[in-house]
């Protein structure tokens, strides 16, 4: 019996080899670089949190997500990024209860992947800043043997911790609170105190650009994240120096990297349409510096991203352009 010569199916007729699991597997895997300079400078510490937020993330989708959700990969981002924006002395089992968390209610509670309208990881972070203020803004001091435990990374659940383990505030809030200035250059390289993720930003550009170049990344996001924090800095260092840092410090400090990169170009909780990542970038920006000069907390990146997030659908209705062959509301009225 020969082939038919046409076949009618059901849309889409062309497909990508890009599936969902692909994209999300390679986006895992680009944090390899990211996870490996991380343990350069915190050493074991950094692995271990980062396995217990993955573990939390990974636990609670395969007990009340989707059937066959782990295969995705889409949980092990959630938890390398959760794990990654964590100091590198916190409790595990804190680092658990984050990954949890974010994807229970950061991404199951909404429908499952696609459907949610936060970022998960931001969610389980956000979680733990508030229910462990202390904890999460404690900042073990980068180097040292690397088998050598940091902060309370086995303290007991819900027990008062006793650590004495060498900390040191990050470059934020030491100009937040002291008015002192880390050099660039340990900013760039990462040897200063922070997140595990707040490492090389050579590193983690390095990757982003990778991502870009496979086409798993909307370069626009990032792009229009660090111009805009760029030129707000440059501006509100001219106008008042003691205030506000200079642009390269805003844009080195912190988690801004690691959240312009890997977290504002979250396919899901960010604006589909080019124009609406330009828009959610500006305003991810002017939000991060606002928090971080007139703000009471030295960071600002987490609640910046998030509160975006929240516009994205506004952006999205008000970016859409028109459908092919119809009119934009615009040229019908100039009509």
């Amino acid at each position: 019996m020969t082939a038919p010569n046409l076949i009618v199916t059901a849309s889409p007729h062309l497909k990508d080899k890009d599936t969902t699991p692909r994209i999300m597997w390679t986006v895992a895997a680009s944090l390899v670089p990211v996870i490996l300079t991380s343990a350069f400078f915190f050493g074991i510490s950094a692995l271990l949190v980062i396995t217990a937020a993955t573990a939390g993330a990974l636990l609670t989708e395969r007990a009340v997500g989707r059937p066959n959700a782990l295969k995705d990969g889409s949980a092990v981002i959630t938890g390398l990024l959760l794990g990654l924006s964590l100091p590198p002395g916190i409790a595990l089992w804190m680092a658990f209860l984050g990954g949890a968390f974010g994807i229970g209610f950061g991404k199951v509670i909404w429908g499952g992947l696609g459907q949610n309208g936060f970022n998960p990881a931001l969610i389980g972070r956000a979680f733990l800043q508030t229910a462990f203020p202390v904890a999460i803004t404690t900042w073990p001091k980068p180097g040292g043997n690397f088998f050598a435990l940091k902060g309370d990374l086995f303290a007991f659940p819900f027990m008062h911790p006793s650590s004495d383990a060498v900390t040191q505030a990050t470059p934020l809030g030491l100009f937040k609170f002291e008015k002192q200035l880390t050099p660039i250059v340990d900013m760039v390289l990462g040897t200063t105190g922070g997140s595990v993720g707040e490492t090389s930003a050579v590193v983690i550009l390095l990757c982003g650009a990778y991502l870009a170049w496979k086409g798993y990344l909307n370069w626009r996001s990032p792009v229009s994240i660090l111009l805009t924090v760029f030129v707000l800095g440059f501006v509100l260092h001219l106008i008042n120096p003691a205030k506000a840092p200079d642009a390269l410090f805003q844009l080195f400090s912190g988690g801004l990297m690691l959240g312009a990169v890997y977290m504002a170009t979250d396919m899901v909780t960010v604006p589909t349409t080019n124009k609406g990542r330009w828009v959610f970038g500006i305003g991810t920006g002017a939000i991060v510096v606002v928090i971080r000069v007139y703000g009471g907390l030295p960071e600002g990146v987490m609640y910046a991203i998030l509160i975006m997030n929240a516009f994205t659908p506004l952006i999205n209705r008000a970016t859409q352009p028109a459908v092919f062959g119809t009119r934009t509301l615009k040229q019908k009225e100039a009509k």
